[in-house]
This record gives C-alpha cells, structure tokens and sequence, in this order.
C-alpha cells in the first residue's frame, strides 16, 4: 500500500515536472519569436491546479492541469505555445474586461475566434495545429460576413445573425483552448486592467519596430487599436448637456437640524426654520437631438440610438418633470420637429413616430433651423445638441455657442473629422442598446 501510494505521488511529480518543462519551452519559443510581447509575457502567471479538467485564465494567473496539458502535447506538439498565445491575446485585448451586459456565450465565442485568427495570422511556426486549414476556411467566410475579425465585430454580427447551434459546436472545437468562468469575478479582474492597458499600450508602439512583415500584424494591431480605443458611457456623456435649475426637493446640505431640534423642544412644537423646499440640482432641461435620415442611416439603427436616449431619459436623476427637448430629423433640408416636454411626449414619440428624409446630407439646415427657433424664444438655456450620424455632409463653417456633438456609430465614424468646435463620439450598438461594456 505504502509502496503504491510512493508510486503515485512519484508519478504526479513527474507529470508536474513535465508540464513545467513544456510551459518553460513555450514561454522562450514565443519570446525568441516575438520579441514585443516580452512584458506581456511577464505579466501573465501560470499556477498548476492538478485535476482541474480545464485551463483558466483569471486576469492575471493562467490555471493549468499539468495532466491535460501533457495531454494535449502529446496529440499536437504546439499545442501550449497555442494555449499561451490564446490566453496572452485576451488579455491584451481585454477580453475578460467587457463581459458587463453582454450576452456571454456570443462574447465567449467571439472572443476565442479574434484571438486565433490573430495567432493563425502571425504565421508562427511554433503555433501550428492540424486543424488550422479548417479553421481558416471559416474564417474567411466569417470575415466577409462580419466586415472584420475583432471580437466587437464578431459579437454584433452574432448578435445580428445569430449561429446554429452545430456552428457554435464546431467553433468551440476549433477555437476553444480555456475556459471564462473567472470573467465575472470583477473584483479579482479590476487590479489588473490597467495593468493590462499599459502592456498593450507598449506593444501598440513595439509593433512598429518588431513587425517585419506588416500583413503578419493587421489582424493584431486592429484588435489593439479597439481595445484601446477611448471608450464613453452615454448616459455620462449627457451629462455635459446639463443646466442648473430648481427641484422640489428638501435640501438636505442648507438645513440646520440644531435651530430646527432646538425650537421644537423650547418653544412648543415650533421649529425655529423649516428645511428649504427647493434645491439647486444638474439636469437636462433644453437641448436638440437631431438624427440625419439620409440613406447611409439606417431606419433600425436610427432607432436604436433613440431608445438609448429615451431610456436614460426616463431616470429622474437626469431629467426635470418639465423639459424642452427637440428631435429633429434632416436629411438636406429639415423634415421634422417633434418637441418632447415629458415622458408621455416621448412614448408617443417612439410609438408612432417614422423617419422622414432619406435624401442626401447636409448639417447646416439644423443649425440655421434651431437659431431660428432661439430667436422665437423656444429655448431658456440651451446646451447642446446631439447630432446621430454617418457624418458624410456638409457641415457649418461658424461655431455655434452651444456645445455641438456628432455621433457615430461602431467604427464607421473613427476615420471621419468633424469640425475643430464638435465634439466627436463613436458609439457601439451595444451603448445605443444599453448593453455597454465598460468602455
């Protein structure tokens, strides 16, 4: 018995040792070859958790199983060079950083693809599977369909088109090397996300100079260029449409409990002040959203961003019950003007409103519209005015003294200027939805 359990512990240490020297020989493989990803390699942990089952990656420590990983090299001989890649990239990406909202299986699977499909295209020698033709294939199929192989891509074209469940069978087998069930632990993965950040911020820069060939990187430096793009919370964004006004509301920070206690014991019930009924307060009261009904818009994206919108309308903390707020729509010229004043206006608003327009696109018929509306006395204080579009239009020579932003959508905006006086604001379909991560 005490011979047999000898063996046992003997033979676990052997697998142990093994898997080491496999990881070891991976770890310097990959650092010889890539030579920009030597502080990601540094950052990323590898912790052996034996009868695990699976490999798991928690921000910063990859979990492995020593027998599964010696399994997995003796059926393909690159196999942890793979799995270290795969683990690598997502943290690069931050993959385990954006799970906020998001329909997990879509995103998982998303995810998996964009960082093998930039493994395939680095054309590592080290990293080759047999079933990498295969996989191939599917990607350039996807690749057509999804306009782009980053896991944002992918994950609006799931959303949109979404796969059968034999395709989601067969992208796992191609694709899945670890598994995501440490991605929702927030508070384990917020330490390391700005860690991450600076790494990939580096490689960004290392790329330039280690990238011989500059096909080999495409894939790599569009997946970095999305994660580490500046990100917006719309409902903050609002935020710089706010005007000071008066709330029915006690003000707390005004009142001084101790003359208020004070008369109420000395004087028979009687308090020497009251609390103060009324309470300076930031919300949104006057501003224009003007959405650009030209044929590039689509009806259905148009829409979505108005329900963004009416979603974070419909928080007391944003909105006064009275408000002043102009949904224009314009194409060349000004089609409509619906004034939203309360909620009711806007669920009716939304329940029969159409879009009008479809023609070419011209900004400056929106900005002469609301001066003339200024000039009849429309608005108390407007702030700004939020214009959702493609952003191909003629827009106005002269700045306007009121904060001006032009939304875009995905990342059909990121290449497109807009006045040095406009603010710019690149949107996913998520953030219109209200299913954002934190970007």
């Amino acid at each position: 018995m005490a011979s047999d359990l000898k063996e046992s512990v003997d033979v676990k240490a052997r697998i142990s040792a093994l898997a080491r020297e496999i990881i070891k020989l991976a770890h310097d493989g990959i650092l010889i070859n890539m030579r920009f990803l030597d502080v990601a390699l540094s950052k990323l942990v590898l912790e052996e958790r034996a009868d695990m089952g699976d490999f798991a990656f928690d921000g910063a420590t990859l979990y492995y199983d020593p027998a599964l990983l010696l399994t997995g090299y003796r059926e393909e001989p690159n196999y942890m060079v793979r799995l270290y890649l795969h683990v690598l990239l997502h943290c690069i990406f931050y993959h385990s950083f954006q799970t906020d909202k998001l329909e997990r299986e879509y995103w998982d699977l998303a995810s998996d693809i964009a960082v093998e499909n930039t493994i395939l295209e680095m054309n590592l020698h080290l990293s080759v599977l047999s079933s990498d033709s295969a996989l191939q294939s599917r990607l350039d199929i996807l690749k057509k369909q999804a306009g782009g192989l980053t896991a944002e891509k992918i994950y609006r074209h799931f959303r949109i088109e979404p796969p059968s469940n034999k395709a989601v069978r067969e992208w796992n087998k191609l694709c899945h090397h670890d598994t995501h069930i440490y991605w929702d632990k927030k508070e384990e993965l917020e330490l390391s996300q700005e860690e991450w950040r600076k790494v990939s911020e580096r490689i960004k820069a290392d790329l330039k100079s280690f990238s011989k060939d500059k096909n080999n990187a495409q894939s790599m430096e569009e997946n970095l260029r999305e994660a580490t793009k500046e990100r917006y919370d719309y409902t903050d964004f609002l935020k710089r449409f706010m005007v000071m006004g008066e709330t029915v509301q006690i003000n707390d920070d005004e009142f001084d409990y101790i003359y208020y206690t004070y008369g109420l014991s000395h004087y028979g019930n009687m308090p020497l002040v009251e609390p103060l009924e009324y309470k300076d307060a930031n919300k949104i009261r006057d501003f224009v959203i003007a959405i650009d009904t030209s044929a590039s818009c689509r009806g259905e994206v148009v829409q979505a961003f108005l329900n963004r919108t009416y979603q974070i309308m419909q928080d007391k903390e944003n909105f006064f019950k009275k408000i002043n707020v102009h949904i224009i729509q314009c194409d060349k010229e000004v089609q409509s003007d619906t004034k939203i004043t309360c909620r009711e206006d806007f669920d009716l608003f939304m329940k029969n409103g159409k879009l009008r327009g479809f023609g070419s696109t011209d900004f400056r018929p929106v900005f002469q519209y609301i001066e003339k509306l200024r000039r009849e006395g429309e608005f108390d204080n407007l702030k700004g005015l939020l214009y959702f579009t493609d952003g191909y239009g003629i827009y106005p020579e002269q700045m306007p003294d009121y904060d001006t932003a032009f939304v875009f959508l995905n990342d059909d905006g990121e290449s497109l200027r807009v006045p040095p006086w406009a603010i710019k604001i690149v949107l996913n379909e998520e953030q219109c939805i209200g299913s954002e991560p934190a970007v």
